[in-house]
């Protein structure tokens, strides 16, 4: 677009703006000239702020008046028209401004002349800004300009340089310096012809631009008159807005002295409020003294009565604190005597054990002396003593059992009278007054339910520890029962309950320690339900059936899709409750996790924990409510533990289709013990020495214990140490302190029974007051932990005092006692903690050759701890040598390699003795001793040194000393001594093994390779050996490389490695070679390789290609080069292409071709081609990652699968809302009644079997099913963009390499191509997700503008997101700045999650189909944008044939129509509209202009003619505006109307497309009669326009009573066309027509008639016909022809007249005029 079509642009705009403007204003104005002056004060605030607005700096109103650079060319592309025109409307606009301006001097401007200048300025501030860039373009224009001529000017210099240079090396004979010469005359001589091109282009372009300035400074000129007016109105403006702006000020300073005045106004009401708040404040305050006063008085009062309370109670503390002290005082009194009763006790003890073990020691000696077995009769009588003491045990406890069954049942019976009792009250109550019928059915259900629960007596028998809340459990549940309704009997049952609960068995042995307000818990008389139930039968029919109906509406089953659901419908995670190892007093909480595992909404409700755990657990539980298959809610499960023992148990819950329950387990601290092993083997020792193992004692508990470490009974192996009886009595009584978890009355006793002890009557009293310590302990925790710290430091020096009495006085052992040989560590008894180990020491010192034998046990203070067993031997021998080392071991050892060790062989002998060291004869040639002879001297040591050199036929000689499965060798070595018969054996260990590393393949043949590349294959490395080995590939040639590490390492016994051998061709030849792996000791393995190098005629310039992370849907680009290098068959200068040592490759143009994998985001380009010698092909791969297809379409199907899923769940939760809606509606119907289960069971079916009806009918479709371009397909695409996590791929591409050129024709087939010469392009490809993504147009990538008229311009907006963390910085490529694609708003930055449109449109200029691609780069990745637009040419069919539709001849007045029809033949919708030349808004100034007859134009280009004088249209068109769909058309109908007789009424029809393009243009004509009959022919004698002024139309009586007109004239010309041989006659035509009308009546036809026939047949003249009738509406043909007669002059034209007489309505007569002449040719 040229800058003479902006300035058009410009000046069109605003022209056709202020016309607009004013036009608009001026009708306004006048047609609402009385709301004017109402409307003057809005008009003048809008005025004012659209000013204000437009003065602004730096705001809104300087965009209006300056408009950006894209804008203008926007503006430019739309201009079209010419500067003639422009000029024209501006020269108007300036004369109509300066009109406006003189009249209104001296009155407020008007809004439209304000919005007209603000126009005004605009445009010229838009031709200034057109000025400055011309002149800047010229400028730089004019730079650019010098600068190629200087640079020509330089060049010119250098090539007449170069040429002086060329001459002087010519004279000197220097070809090398000729030829360099001579090609940087060429290239300068290029340069120069480019510069001069480009300096003949830059002078044109600023000769243009230059022109254009010209052109522009010309338009300013026009515009300086009114830019002046312009200023002028602005200062006006400006003075008038000052004004206002004074009025305004003056108007505010009125206002605000009114608002003073209201101000003041104000204050003084509010001075008078305060007034009147300050007497009202004062009298309150005076009430509030004298109410002071009374309160005060009633203060003291209750003071004085709170004081006598307090004092009252603090004498009830200091008594409580005094039986507290008197308490203490006498438990100290009781642990006094307990401490002398232990001490008694301990002696007593330890007599009694003095006395077993004389015992035992008498029995073992008499045993012996019978020769019996010792240990196994002691053991027999102590299993019959233990027997003995059970027995004693047994039968106590029968007794004891006794007792408390009689106790009981005398309870019982006492129970029976009581309630006799009561009975006989109630008898005694009814028969003073009878009760109803009602209140005895009452009675009986009150007194079955307190039989059906234990009474407050019988909960006396229950445990200790029983706490008051199981009292309130029993009046919780009795609660629901009522009492009877009448006072007598209430007081009565209250006073039972009152005597009953003060009789308790059990009593306190100090007063004070028990309160009485521990008393069982009594229902309060206000707390009893007075409504009794239902005594008559119906009642309790109805009582009855709503019981079984409750019943059984707690569980229903649960049936989904026809399934019914078996099992625990809720599953808890963990599945079992278990406290462990718990303090008493202590609290734990759990939490568990209940899981629906239903098939459908479950309820979950919690229903209690077994009935002995109530105490003890406490359940929270918060009910969810509905609960939907899978999921879960969580329990609370806290214990506080009050007694220390095992409890087990359950938590039951209920749901809608069972209960279901959760097992519960609470389990103390305990001890759990074990030894590492049972049996400690010393093997065989020489007397004397001494050697010590260790056993260890391990609790894996977590509660400690003291233990002691003594022999078995009979047992004389070991030392033992006696357990004294303080320790045995104060542990049972610190247990007894700190457990709670007895369940009997008396918890001491029942845990002497499990102890299984004997203890005496006064012992059980002491520890049963022990465990009244503990019991008052609980109840003051200030004092207990004092006493039992000093309870238990009494205990640590009563056990000092007996041991240092025990050391006084010991015991002699008996005189036969044998020497000990097993012997116990230091520690044989002490603590063992929780979870902790001990070791014990146990020491073997042989006396006496022969066995030794041991029993020790381990002993523990925990009664629950069994005792332990172990048991030691040993063997003793005595022989004057031995060896301190009997097992020698030599560990592993390898075959072929040497072993030493050192053997010590020692002497007790008082004389040196002579050895002899012997090999058996099997090793003797793999083991030996040196030396084989030898002296010991007496009592020291003598050293043999043992050599092993394992051979590989050890398995064969060795027999039966080796293992070949275990590889264990085991040899007996002998040494002899002199004089002795027994020799001295010990034994050598090994374990033999190999070395062996083993290769696999043994061979490796790589094959063929390119010398561009590299081979690999995998070899596995194996250890044979059970010892690790150290390895290495040494000596690698340097074609070879070994990974990992290289080829060095170390392999773990029997261990396989793989190693991977690289193999690299550095030459085109055969290889055979050997690889040498060796090991640490020095052994070699050979591996044999072959491979084949080849080199090929082409190679790559990069033969791996890394991408960068792109994005999905962009595209990341590499370039490579194929490079010929092979241009020569000499071998001995250079590497030559050959396979290994075959034929070389010829010199030629070589073919390659890449193959890509199928479905591979991967696109080379070109991927075929053939590159000649010496030369080399570009080559550019594109990486576009894309997601496919088949996982979209999955995706797609699980998408609707969710939906699917989502829509069942949420008609499910519906249907479930309306049901319990309805459920609710029905429940309050029944008179408030709640609704029963029954009514919610049914309800429930229904939908489950609507949801299984709804879930079965949905059939997910298949992924092939799924169409790409579907709404399903398109949002799990987007979906899958937007979650992608991004991927890596390697894809190996090959390139087969042929000799010869690719022929077209022929094909790539006929190219003979070897294998083994293929390239490999190996790509990495990694993608990641976009940081920038397209929302709009469902996350399409394309921007299709479709089909677009050429000229007409659409916008689209597109929508981006960054879907990335970060902010992105967003920079676009450039489009064709040519081309019809513009970027109307470019973004800039885009936020986290951000959304920003982007504005594009298309403007085609021609009909073609354009394509672009936009570039959003950010710093991660690329969004490229496709935009497609298709420009298309709009193309109609007319039906109208030519260019004229004549409407033909119409009487006057009346009407008639014609249609034709436009057909649209392209192929977009075209928007019509249909306009007429006489309706145009330039007509006025046409009819200004000179008629075309005067002026004698080459053509008419006036079409409008003759109108109608009533100023109505003469043509009318119908439909006016439109759209006709592609291929369809559309009817349009004209209608001619005259309202005077004129046989020249035109007019030119223009049907434009889209309001710009005329499409096609039509004359209408069209002539009007006043009579029915026409003559139409002969040429034409008047101007087709008739004048201005109006003739008067001729009276009714003068037309009736002049039935003819005056006679018209016609002109018939006629040629006669003369040629050399013959002539051709002249023919020519009058039309003579019959109107057709509903005028005239009384004539049906026109007659016609021609006189002066004879005359003009002799002038040649031929008529036919002469005379005839026309028909209404038709029309009838004269043909005249002239042939010149004889005598006819062909200088002279010969001329003829006749007259036409035609009657119809009326007479009218026409001269007709003949002129003839000849025409020669």
């Amino acid at each position: 677009m040229t800058l003479l079509g902006e300035l058009n642009s410009i000046k069109r705009i605003a022209s056709m703006e202020d016309i607009e403007f004013f036009d608009i204003c001026e009708k306004e104005q006048t047609a609402a000239t009385p709301f004017l002056e109402q409307e003057k004060d809005d008009d003048d605030s809008v005025t004012d702020q659209f000013w204000n607005v437009a003065n602004q700096p730096n705001g809104k109103g300087h965009k209006i008046g300056e408009e950006s650079e894209e804008e203008n060319k926007i503006r430019s592309k739309d201009a079209s028209e010419g500067v003639g025109e422009d000029s024209d409307s501006s020269g108007e606009i300036q004369e109509r401004h300066m009109n406006n301006g003189n009249n209104n001097n001296n009155k407020t401007m008007k809004y439209a002349d304000r919005v007209q200048m603000l126009n005004l300025r605009r445009n010229l501030n838009q031709l200034d800004n057109i000025a400055k860039e011309k002149d800047l373009t010229i400028e730089k224009a004019r730079e650019e300009l010098s600068a190629c001529q200087l640079r020509i000017e330089m060049l010119t210099k250098e090539r007449e340089c170069t040429e002086t240079k060329i001459e002087e090396e010519k004279e000197a004979g220097n070809t090398a310096a000729i030829f360099r010469l001579q090609a940087m005359h060429r290239r300068l001589c290029a340069e120069l012809g480019n510069e001069k091109d480009l300096e003949s282009k830059i002078a044109l372009m600023l000769k243009e631009n230059v022109y254009e300035m010209w052109q522009i400074e010309i338009e300013q000129g026009k515009f300086g008159s009114l830019r002046e007016l312009l200023e002028q109105d602005e200062e006006e403006l400006e003075r008038q807005c000052k004004e206002r702006a004074e009025q305004r000020i003056q108007k505010e300073k009125t206002a605000a002295q009114l608002a003073e005045r209201k101000q003041q106004v104000g204050k003084k009401k509010e001075m008078e409020a305060w007034e009147a708040y300050e007497r009202r404040h004062q009298k309150v305050v005076e009430d509030a003294h004298r109410n002071h006063e009374k309160a005060v008085q009633f203060l003291k009062k209750s003071m004085s009565r709170i004081r006598q309370k307090e004092a009252k109670e603090e004498l009830k503390t200091q008594e409580h604190m005094e039986k507290r002290m008197q308490a203490v005082l006498s438990l100290k009194n009781n642990i006094t005597s307990n401490r002398e009763t232990l001490r008694t006790l301990q002696v007593r003890d330890k007599a009694k054990a003095l006395e077993a073990k004389k015992q035992e020691m008498k029995m073992r000696g008499a045993i012996l002396a019978e020769g019996g077995n010792v240990t196994k009769e002691i053991f027999l009588h102590k299993q019959r003593v233990e027997l003995e003491r059970q027995k004693q045990e047994f039968t106590e406890q029968q007794k004891s059992r006794k007792i408390e069954i009689v106790a009981r049942i005398l309870q019982e019976e006492a129970c029976v009278e009581k309630q006799k009792k009561h009975q006989a009250r109630a008898e005694a109550l009814r028969s003073q007054g009878k009760l109803p019928d009602s209140l005895q059915w009452r009675i009986k259900t009150w007194q079955y339910i307190e039989n059906a629960y234990e009474d407050p007596a019988g909960a006396v028998l229950q445990k200790s520890w029983c706490t008051p809340s199981a009292c309130s459990l029993v009046d919780d549940k009795s609660s629901s029962v009522v009492d009877f309704s009448e006072k007598a009997l209430q007081d009565t049952i209250h006073e039972n309950d009152d005597e009953e609960a003060n009789e308790t068995l059990v009593e306190p042995e100090f007063t004070g320690l028990w309160s009485q307000e521990c008393n069982l818990y009594k229902m309060p008389k206000d707390e009893t339900d007075p409504k009794p139930l239902g005594a008559s039968k119906m009642e309790r029919k109805i009582f009855t059936e709503n019981l079984e109906k409750l019943r059984s509406g707690i569980i229903r089953k649960q049936v989904v899709s026809g399934h019914e659901f078996k099992g625990c419908p809720f599953y808890s995670k963990p599945s079992l409750i278990h406290f462990k190892d718990f303090d008493v007093g202590k609290t734990y909480k759990k939490k568990i996790i209940l899981i629906n595992a239903s098939y459908s909404v479950n309820f979950c409700k919690l229903v209690g924990v077994s009935e002995h755990l109530k105490d003890f657990i406490n359940i929270h539980f918060d009910p969810p409510g509905q609960m939907s298959a899978g999921m879960s809610c969580e329990v609370v499960v806290t214990f506080k533990p009050m007694i220390n023992e095992v409890l087990e148990g359950k938590v039951t819950f209920l749901a809608q289709n069972g209960s279901f329950s959760i097992p519960l387990k609470c389990t103390i601290k305990r001890c759990v013990l074990a030894l590492d092993k049972e049996l400690i083997d010393f093997g065989t020792h020489v007397v004397g020495e001494t050697i010590s193992r260790t056993i260890i004692l391990t609790n894996r508990g977590a509660l400690g214990t003291r233990f002691k470490l003594q022999t078995s009974a009979g047992d004389n192996g070991t030392c033992t140490t006696a357990k004294s009886s303080l320790e045995r009595m104060v542990s049972p009584a610190l247990d007894g302190i700190t457990s709670e978890e007895k369940a009997s009355s008396s918890p001491v006793e029942s845990s002497l029974y499990e102890n299984k002890e004997q203890v005496s009557p006064v012992h059980t009293e002491e520890v049963r007051q022990t465990y009244m310590l503990g019991e008052s302990q609980k109840t003051e925790n200030n004092l207990g932990s004092s006493h039992v710290e000093q309870l238990s430091q009494d205990a640590l020096i009563t056990k000092a005092d007996l041991e240092a009495e025990n050391a006084q006085s010991p015991a002699e052992p008996p005189p036969e006692e044998e020497p000990i040989e097993i012997t116990l560590g230091k520690v044989t008894e002490g603590e063992i903690g929780p979870f902790s180990s001990i070791k014990l020491q146990v020491i073997f010192t042989p006396s006496v050759p022969g066995d030794v034998h041991a029993e020790f046990e381990i002993t523990f203070d925990n009664p629950n701890c069994k005792p332990l067993h172990f048991s030691v031997i040993g063997v003793s021998v005595d022989v004057p040598v031995w060896v301190p080392n009997p097992n020698v071991d030599l560990k592993i050892c390898m075959y072929d390699r040497l072993y030493q060790d050192c053997i010590i062989i020692r002497s007790r002998a008082k004389a040196a003795l002579r050895l002899k060291f012997e090999v058996c004869k099997e090793l003797s040639n793999h083991m030996e001793l040196l030396p084989k002879t030898g002296y010991i001297q007496a009592q020291s040591s003598f050293s043999v040194q043992l050599k092993f050199l394992p051979r590989h036929s050890l398995p064969e000689d060795a027999g039966k000393y080796f293992d070949t499965e275990t590889r264990v060798l085991e040899v007996p070595m002998t040494i002899m001594i002199a004089d002795k018969t027994k020799p001295i054996e010990f034994i050598v260990h090994a374990i033999v093994t190999t070395s062996d590393l083993e290769i696999s393949p043994a061979e490796v043949n790589f094959g063929y390779c390119t010398i561009y590349e590299a081979v690999q294959t995998t070899i596995t490395l194996t250890n044979k050996s059970i010892l690790p080995q150290e390895f290495g590939f040494v000596g690698l040639p340097e074609f070879v490389d070994i990974q990992p590490s290289d080829g060095f390492g170390t392999l773990l016994p029997l261990e396989s490695l793989n190693l991977d051998i690289i193999f690299k061709a550095n030459k085109a030849k055969e290889y055979s070679f050997e690889l040498t792996c060796k090991s640490e000791i020095n052994r070699q393995f050979k591996l044999s390789c072959k491979a084949v190098g080849v080199h090929p005629p082409l190679e790559l310039s990069h033969s791996l290609v890394k991408f960068a992370a792109t994005a999905l849907n962009d595209v990341s680009t590499a370039t490579l080069y194929v490079i010929n290098a092979h241009v020569s068959l000499n071998r001995f200068t250079h590497a030559v292409p050959r396979i290994g040592k075959g034929e070389i490759a010829p010199v030629g143009p070589t073919s390659f071709e890449f193959l890509v994998p199928e479905d591979s985001p991967v696109t080379i380009m070109p991927s075929v081609g053939t590159v000649l010698p010496g030369k080399k092909c570009l080559i550019q791969v594109y990486f576009r990652p894309v997601l496919s297809e088949q996982l979209i379409r999955e995706e797609a199907v699980q998408m609707l699968c969710r939906e699917d899923a989502q829509r069942t769940m949420l008609k499910k939760i519906h249907e479930s809302e309306m049901q319990k809606r309805k459920d609710e509606t029905v429940a309050g119907k029944k008179d408030g009644k709640k609704p029963s289960f029954a009514a919610f069971r049914q309800p429930l079916r229904v939908r489950s079997s609507k949801h299984a009806a709804a879930s079965s009918g949905f059939e997910p479709p298949k992924p092939e099913e799924i169409k790409t371009n579907s709404e399903e397909y398109i949002a799990a695409q987007y979906s899958l963009i937007r979650n992608f996590t991004g991927k890596f791929e390697r894809y190996i591409i090959p390139c087969f390499v042929a000799s010869g050129d690719i022929d077209e024709k022929i094909g790539s087939e006929n190219l003979k191509y070897s294998p083994y010469n293929t390239l490999y392009l190996e790509l990495h490809c990694p993608a990641v997700a976009p940081s920038v993504v397209v929302t709009s147009n469902n996350g399409k990538n394309i921007v299709n503008f479709g089909e677009v008229a050429v000229g007409h311009r659409i916008i689209k907006r597109i929508t981006i997101q960054n879907i990335s963390q970060e902010q992105l910085a967003l920079g676009f490529s450039i489009l064709n700045p040519n081309g019809p694609f513009l970027l109307v708003s470019p973004v800039g930055t885009l936020e986290p999650g951000e959304n920003q449109f982007l504005f594009i449109s298309f403007c085609p200029n021609e009909s073609k189909l354009f394509f672009e691609t936009l570039d959003i780069r950010s710093i991660k990745a690329t969004l490229t944008l496709s935009i497609i637009g298709h420009g298309v040419a709009p193309s109609i069919a007319c039906s109208v044939e030519g260019e004229v539709l004549d409407m033909g001849y119409v009487i006057a007045k009346e009407k008639v129509t014609s249609t034709f029809k436009i057909q649209n033949t392209s192929t977009l919708p075209l928007r019509y509209s249909i306009k007429l030349e006489s309706l145009s808004q330039t007509r006025d100034k046409e009819q200004q202009r000179l008629p075309f007859f005067i002026t004698s134009p080459p053509g008419r280009t006036d079409f409008v003619g003759t109108q109608n004088y009533s100023g109505l249209s003469v043509f009318n068109i119908f439909p006016v505006e439109g759209v006709i769909e592609p291929g369809k058309s559309q009817d349009f109908t004209v209608t001619f109307s005259p309202d005077h007789e004129s046989l020249y009424y035109s007019d030119c029809l223009k049907v434009v497309l889209f309001g710009k393009e005329i499409a096609r243009e039509i004359w209408l004509k069209g002539a009007a009669r006043n009579h029915m009959m026409f003559v139409e022919g002969g040429d034409p004698l008047d101007v087709p326009l008739e004048s201005l002024a109006r003739t008067s139309p001729m009276s009714e009586e003068a037309a009736k009573g002049e039935l003819e007109e005056p006679a018209k004239s016609l002109l018939l010309s006629l040629e006669y066309i003369q040629a050399e041989t013959s002539g051709t006659p002249a023919v020519r035509e009058l039309k003579i027509g019959a109107i057709r009308t509903a005028q005239f009546a009384s004539k049906k036809n026109v007659e016609f008639s021609l006189d002066s026939l004879p005359v003009l047949q002799q002038k040649g003249f031929t008529i036919e016909p002469v005379k005839g009738t026309v028909d209404r509406g038709q029309i009838k043909c004269i043909s005249v022809s002239w042939v010149p007669p004889a005598d006819f002059d062909p200088d002279h034209p010969l001329m003829a007249a006749a007259v036409l007489t035609l009657k119809g309505d009326i007479k009218e007569s026409y001269k007709v005029l003949f002129i003839a002449r000849v025409v020669c040719t």
